[in-house]
C-alpha cells in the first residue's frame, strides 16, 4: 500500500511538473488583455471571429510566452524523453505554438458553427465580488451571436478538444485521460483570469493614470 501511494504521489507530481508551472508564463501571458475582446456592440460575423483568433495566436505577447514556455520546458528538461540542445527547444517551442493554434483554431471553429461570441463583455454592475462573479460567470456561459447567452461551448470543448490533440506527440507516460482532462481544466481556469483581467484592467489603467503627477 505503501509503495502505491509513493507511485501515485509520484506521477501527480512529474504531471504537474510537466505541465503547470511551463505553461504557466505562456497562460498567464495570454491572459493579459486583449483590445479586440473589449466591449463592442454588434455581433461578430466569421471574418470578425477569425481576426479575434488569429490575433489571440500571434499577438506579441503570445509569440512572447511560446518562447517563454518552451525555455522553462527545457530547463526543467520536461519532457525528458525530448532531451536538450537546439533541436530539443524547437520541438518544445513547436508544442506550445502548436497547442495554442489548435486551441484557437477549435475555438473559431466551435463559436462560429454554434453562433457564439468569444468576447469578453464587462460587467455593468459594481462592487469587487459582483464584478469577479461575472468574470466567474462568464466563463461557464458566453453570449450568442443573437445576444443571448448559453454554455459556452466553444470555450470548453476548445480547451478540451486542444487539451486531447495536443497530447497525441507528448510521450506515451504522459499521454493519458488525466492528462487531457488536468490540461484542458488549467485552460479553463487561466481563460477566467484573463476574465478578470479585462474586467478590471480599465480601472487600474484609468488608476495609475490618474496617479501620475
Amino acid at each position: 500500500m505503501t509503495k502505491f501511494v509513493r507511485v501515485i504521489r509520484s506521477s501527480t507530481s512529474a504531471a504537474m511538473g510537466q505541465y503547470f508551472p511551463a505553461r504557466a508564463a505562456y497562460l498567464l501571458l495570454c491572459a493579459l488583455p486583449l483590445p479586440v475582446a473589449a466591449q463592442t456592440l454588434g455581433s461578430m460575423d466569421l471574418d470578425d471571429k477569425l481576426q479575434y483568433h488569429v490575433q489571440r495566436t500571434y499577438r506579441p505577447t503570445s509569440i512572447l510566452s511560446y518562447a517563454a514556455s518552451a525555455g522553462y520546458q527545457q530547463l526543467r528538461n520536461t519532457p525528458n524523453e525530448w532531451g536538450q540542445g537546439g533541436d530539443a527547444y524547437g520541438h518544445r517551442l513547436a508544442s506550445v505554438a502548436g497547442y495554442a493554434a489548435i486551441h484557437n483554431g477549435l475555438a473559431l471553429g466551435l463559436d462560429s458553427a454554434l453562433h457564439q461570441d468569444p468576447r469578453y463583455f464587462r460587467s455593468t454592475g459594481s462592487g469587487l465580488w459582483r464584478r469577479t462573479g461575472h468574470a466567474l460567470r462568464m466563463t461557464i456561459l458566453t453570449r450568442t451571436d443573437s445576444g443571448g447567452e448559453t454554455f459556452s461551448t466553444w470555450r470548453v470543448g476548445s480547451a478540451y478538444g486542444s487539451a486531447y490533440l495536443a497530447n497525441q506527440w507528448y510521450p506515451d507516460r504522459l499521454n493519458n485521460t488525466r492528462q487531457v482532462f488536468q490540461r484542458g481544466s488549467i485552460r479553463l481556469g487561466f481563460d477566467f483570469v484573463s476574465n478578470l483581467a479585462i474586467e478590471f484592467w480599465p480601472d487600474l489603467k484609468a488608476r495609475f493614470k490618474h496617479k501620475k503627477p
